[in-house]
């Protein structure tokens, strides 16, 4: 099970406890916000691309959407999502539990600025019912990330 392969990522950080486990499904943005409790805009939702034939993620908030014309600006190609048959057996998580922890070799990540306006996010965490809290520097740090980019409309600065 993903959520499994997620805490031993963050046993080497010592923060493995901080994964919450829900009773109910937080498989989308509404689920999650509703079981966690919180705005929409604050769960941080992994959207997984390829770029020639290689796999992405690019961590949005919740309300932001793929703004074509960016995401071609920034990888040079038309956004082209992974099929929900393959992304787990190309990122390491299924659909519903993707998140930028503890994937497979050799996954960029992408943080998208739309998330620069909160303070904390909750992330799923490797199952279609977890999440970890985390503010934006954990969430910098714990995901590896490549670099902040601007790929994203339909959100607003609160």
């Amino acid at each position: 099970m993903s959520v499994i392969k997620v805490k031993e990522y963050f046993k080497s950080f010592g923060i493995e406890n901080k994964v919450i486990e829900l009773e109910q499904s937080s498989a989308t943005v509404e689920l999650a916000a509703e079981a966690i409790g919180c705005e929409q805009e604050r769960i941080a939702k992994t959207l997984s691309f390829l770029v020639g034939d290689k796999g992405i993620l690019v961590v949005v908030a919740g309300d932001a959407r793929i703004d074509n014309r960016k995401y071609r600006e920034e990888f040079h190609e038309k956004a082209k999502m992974i099929s929900s048959e393959e992304v787990e057996k190309i990122i390491g998580h299924a659909p519903g539990g993707v998140c930028p922890f503890g994937i497979n070799e050799n996954i960029e990540v992408y943080l998208d600025i739309s998330m620069k306006r909160f303070s904390t996010v909750y992330p799923a965490a490797g199952s279609g019912n977890s999440a970890i809290q985390l503010d934006i520097a954990e969430l910098e740090k714990y995901s590896n990330s490549k670099k902040w980019v601007d790929v994203c409309k339909g959100w607003t600065v609160n």
